[in-house]
């Protein structure tokens, strides 16, 4: 394949330094068995004409267009035993195991992993790992699912949310306080949002320099990131997170940082005072819907694509709640002041800074050292609204893996993934089972304080 070399971005290199060499680990469940050629087929057709996906990584020159051998990337394991006892852990240990080999550096960083094994959740499975330098979780999710068609219609790209702005224009008072009241909101919101930013940027330095998370059971220790990592999922009901959305005006996302401050408090069991803070990459690139995804594949469009984000420090309120609901008022709150924050591009432009002045290796020991001093990582991704298949094969849910906590949803269903360290984490499930038991605990106190409309009871 002949084509020009495309080089490498800041946060590419620094994937490639000895502190960051991470994946992406994508679990799409199927409703049927999947046909090993037929996936090869449609990976012709789409992903490998991505130029990603079809360039191999060379250190001091960029990306360069290669030739793309699909028996390389596509893998079919002979599962000896598809009627074993436990076939969900079969999978986990086989997930686990993909981490323990690094891919080769030859070929394109991606490789798909076909499992035909029958698990509680699907029929069959299909492994993506996908070095992060290809691509950031939301880039590369966008891009699978301009794979994918609905199952009612083959022809459609799938739909996704979208967001709820309301184009009509508000009517302007002509009474003169309407208008000083106006200038006031609007001068103490950018108060706000100044004095929010320069508190985010201060805590995000003072994080990489000396500020730490209380060391918890579940604060990984030096040398954690180089442990063998383990993945589990759970899949929750979405319609109750919607609920618990509309009748407490939160947003999903406040919903999911609550249950997982819930979650994390039931599984400490700890009183109050733990310092926990997730880290959040936020990206600063408008996303690509995935028509233009769609389009790069089947018709050669350019688009911009990579790694370009921010963070936020999330304080995780560790503490057993009275009410349950408090979770989720807290997560709102805290949510909202990072709404109302420039830090996100703060922390942006102080990694870009440190590492035009100093070089790679001290940027990518700063952003080491800032995820190093917190506890854990936090993502939630918005999938489709009606059901989709992937090159034909109709799908049951969709896990991503790259952080330590990730939410996904696929319709009526928000899949939970963890990504631990078992000699952190020794029992991923446990926690899984309290973040689970926390939502229905906030749901059921919704109930039991009358906020629940009477049709919305169960």
């Amino acid at each position: 394949m002949e084509g020009v070399k495309m080089e490498l971005s800041p946060a590419t290199r620094i994937f490639h330094s000895q502190k960051y060499n991470s994946y992406i680990i994508a679990i799409i469940g199927f409703k049927t068995k999947v046909d090993p050629i037929i996936m090869k087929a449609g990976l012709t057709q789409t992903l490998i004409k991505h130029p990603r996906f079809s360039s191999k990584l060379v250190k001091d020159e960029g990306w360069i267009p290669c030739s793309v051998n699909l028996e390389e990337h596509v893998i079919v394991p002979n599962i000896d035993d598809p009627t074993m006892d436990d076939p969900d852990k079969f999978m986990e240990d086989y997930i686990s195991h993909m981490t323990t080999t690094p891919l080769d550096s030859c070929r394109p960083l991606w490789e798909l992993h076909i499992l035909n094994l029958k698990t509680s959740q699907s029929e069959a499975s299909v492994v993506f790992r996908i070095h992060h330098s290809v691509g950031d979780g939301v880039s590369l999710m966008s891009l699978l699912l301009a794979c994918t068609r609905q199952t009612s219609d083959p022809e459609k790209l799938p739909t996704l949310p979208g967001q709820n702005i309301n184009s009509s224009k508000r009517k302007s008072s002509s009474s003169p306080w309407s208008w000083i009241w106006g200038l006031l909101l609007g001068v103490w919101l950018a108060v706000l949002l100044v004095w929010n930013t320069f508190v985010d940027f201060v805590m995000y330095v003072a994080t990489i320099l000396f500020l730490k998370d209380t060391n918890t059971p579940i604060k990984g220790q030096k040398g954690s990131e180089f442990a063998v990592t383990r993945f589990a999922h759970r899949t929750l009901s979405l319609d109750d997170i919607k609920l618990i959305k509309d009748a407490m005006n939160a947003t999903v996302n406040d919903v999911l940082v609550g249950v997982t401050q819930a979650g994390f408090s039931r599984y400490l069991n700890r009183r109050y005072g733990i310092r926990l803070r997730a880290r959040i990459a936020v990206n600063l690139r408008p996303v690509k819907g995935i028509q233009d995804l769609a389009d790069l594949m089947s018709k050669g469009t350019k688009s911009k694509w990579g790694n370009l984000y921010g963070f936020i420090l999330l304080p995780f309120k560790i503490a057993l709640r009275d009410d349950p609901l408090d979770y989720v008022r807290v997560a709102k709150s805290t949510v909202d002041k990072k709404k109302n924050s420039g830090g996100i591009f703060c922390t942006y432009l102080l990694n870009k800074i440190i590492l035009k002045t100093f070089g790679i290796k001290a940027a990518a020991k700063v952003s080491h050292r800032a995820a190093f001093n917190i506890t854990t990582g936090f993502s939630n991704m918005i999938g489709p609204l009606e059901e989709i298949s992937f090159y034909g094969h109709p799908l049951s849910y969709i896990a991503v893996a790259a952080l330590s906590i990730q939410f996904q949803s696929y319709v009526n269903k928000m899949t939970m993934a963890l990504g631990v360290d078992p000699n952190v984490i020794p029992d991923p499930h446990q926690l899984l089972d309290d973040m689970e038991e926390s939502l229905k605990l906030i749901k059921e106190a919704l109930l039991n304080q009358g906020l629940l409309p009477p049709l919305q009871h169960p």
